[in-house]
């Protein structure tokens, strides 16, 4: 079937510019549409830079076009971004880490949603993957890693490195790793205001000798405070990720978490929402589920926040049991729990691809006001 040109065009009017309020056929965003046969390529210039808006577009484009004028044309759209230059608001470069090529802060915004568990497997699955990885725990006041790598009783060494005393991160599984939790009793609580624990955070960022790593997660705190700040101000984190369960109240908290990495005067990339404890699914009925805490919560408020959606994590007993004696689930071979993971880190990675495609790099924020310390409160029309 050949397709009509006009027809083309016509259905694209019934598409939005993201960030503006005419149709992109009025607007101009549209600026070439070719039909041969049944194959439709259509050009199209937006002005918002983001990746939600790079991907909506093009999603949209296919979409309407299948719907309005052929079900089975072959489409394919060619998208630029041409943003206007406008001056940076509180913004500066930050101290970059030599060595370090990709930075990615995992959040949550309640506890108890597996987010060190998640980010531990994440680690040693790159590092399973052949990249080089750090681990740095951000978690001042409830430090996890050392427990979860089998590492509790290590202690980071001295190394000169042109002159200056650096630590040396402790490795295991192929991840080098920092944590308060070296430097503290096993049953010593760090009670501690927030000014020093910034100030701890920043020698283990900065007085460590990382070498050369392909990425540096960092396991952040639940919330939304003091220590993400610190973090955001300290390093230009490329991307974060969010771990929620499918629970109401934890997805809750999750979309807060997004909103402080989307706030104006943060500004990191959200590289998307993972599940985790999506189902229960028992060793001796391994084909079942057990929907425990709500089905395709985060799933969902991916959808509604246009964030890309990770992928999801059962509740597995031997995730559980695999972090208490310090060897991640990542590691069990030929597992079901190991194929999950490893797919996750794929979606991971990819989203981290595509964001360092479209966007520049981030910057480390600088906060000069209050803003960012209190909930944003939105103009009313």
């Amino acid at each position: 079937m050949k397709v009509d040109k006009n027809e083309v065009l016509k259905a694209l009017e019934h598409i939005t510019v993201p960030g503006e309020g005419q149709n992109m056929v009025e607007s101009g965003a549209v600026t070439n549409v070719q039909v041969f046969g049944d194959e439709v390529e259509v050009d199209v210039t937006i002005k918002n830079p983001s990746l939600q808006a790079r991907k909506k577009t093009e999603v949209e484009i296919l979409k309407i076009i299948h719907e309005k004028v052929y079900a089975k044309a072959k489409i394919k759209v060619n998208l630029k971004v041409d943003a206007p230059a406008k001056p940076k608001v509180n913004e500066i470069k930050g101290k970059p880490i030599a060595g370090i090529q990709n930075i990615i802060a995992v959040a949550s915004g309640k506890g108890g949603v597996g987010k060190s568990t998640v980010t531990a497997n994440l680690a040693v699955t790159l590092a399973k993957m052949g990249f080089n990885v750090g681990l740095l725990d951000t978690d001042i006041y409830g430090p996890s890693m050392p427990i979860m790598f089998d590492v509790a009783h290590e202690r980071p060494l001295s190394v000169n490195i042109d002159g200056k005393n650096k630590m040396k991160p402790v490795e295991n599984y192929g991840v080098k790793m920092l944590s308060i939790g070296f430097f503290t009793q096993p049953n010593q609580a760090v009670i501690w205001r927030g000014p020093m624990a910034s100030k701890a955070l920043n020698q283990m960022i900065f007085d460590a000798h990382w070498g050369e790593l392909d990425f540096l997660l960092l396991d952040l705190p639940p919330g939304t405070g003091d220590i993400h700040l610190s973090i955001m101000q300290s390093l230009p984190v490329t991307g974060a990720v969010v771990v929620s369960t499918p629970q109401e109240i934890a997805l809750a908290d999750a979309r807060k978490g997004v909103a402080m990495f989307q706030q104006e005067a943060i500004n990191v990339p959200v590289l998307g929402i993972i599940e985790n404890m999506a189902y229960f699914t028992p060793e001796e009925l391994p084909e079942n589920k057990y929907h425990i805490f709500g089905k395709d919560g985060a799933k969902n408020l991916a959808l509604d926040l246009e964030v890309p959606f990770l992928g999801e994590m059962p509740l597995v007993q031997s995730i559980r049991e695999a972090g208490d004696i310090g060897r991640p689930a990542a590691l069990q071979t030929a597992t079901p729990t190991e194929e999950a993971f490893e797919n996750l880190t794929k979606n991971v990675v990819q989203e981290l691809v595509n964001r360092n495609t479209a966007l520049p790099p981030t910057e480390a924020i600088k906060i000069t006001t209050m803003a960012g310390c209190a909930a944003v409160k939105k103009k009313t029309s």
